[in-house]
């Protein structure tokens, strides 16, 4: 099974380091989707099935906080996992992100391991494939 990543960050730079960091891992990719804030993603989940949801929390228009609400609220996208990748990492912050159901933190810098890690950790992938 392949899967479809949405990444979402305002940094372009961002952006092409966390695509490259996930084309380099062993995970079987579809699409990976870029969106640079909270609202382009909106419209990207509304136009594409996403597996997983890797996002920034500070960037203009929609941040990443506001986006992960609104996916919270939304029948269709509130079982849609996410990961945060930020800076902005308090223990209030990522308790309060985890009730709404942020699956994983990663806190930037990263490691490519850590992220592969936390991808295949939140997608259930072993060796063997997808877990039932």
């Amino acid at each position: 099974m392949a899967y479809n990543i949405l990444i979402v960050d305002d940094s372009k730079t961002m952006r092409s380091v966390l695509m490259k960091t996930l084309s380099m891992s062993d995970l079987k990719l579809g699409e990976v989707y870029v969106a640079e804030n909270g609202r382009d993603a909106l419209d990207k989940l509304k136009e594409h099935w996403v597996d997983l949801v890797m996002t920034d929390l500070n960037m203009p228009e929609m941040t990443g906080l506001e986006l992960i609400e609104k996916m919270a609220a939304d029948g269709m996208l509130k079982s849609t996992p996410v990961i945060v990748i930020s800076t902005d990492g308090s223990a209030e912050r990522i308790d309060y992100l985890k009730q709404k159901g942020v699956r994983d933190f990663i806190r930037k810098p990263f490691t490519p391991e850590g992220i592969a890690e936390a991808v295949t950790k939140v997608l259930g992938v072993t060796d063997e494939g997808p877990r039932s």
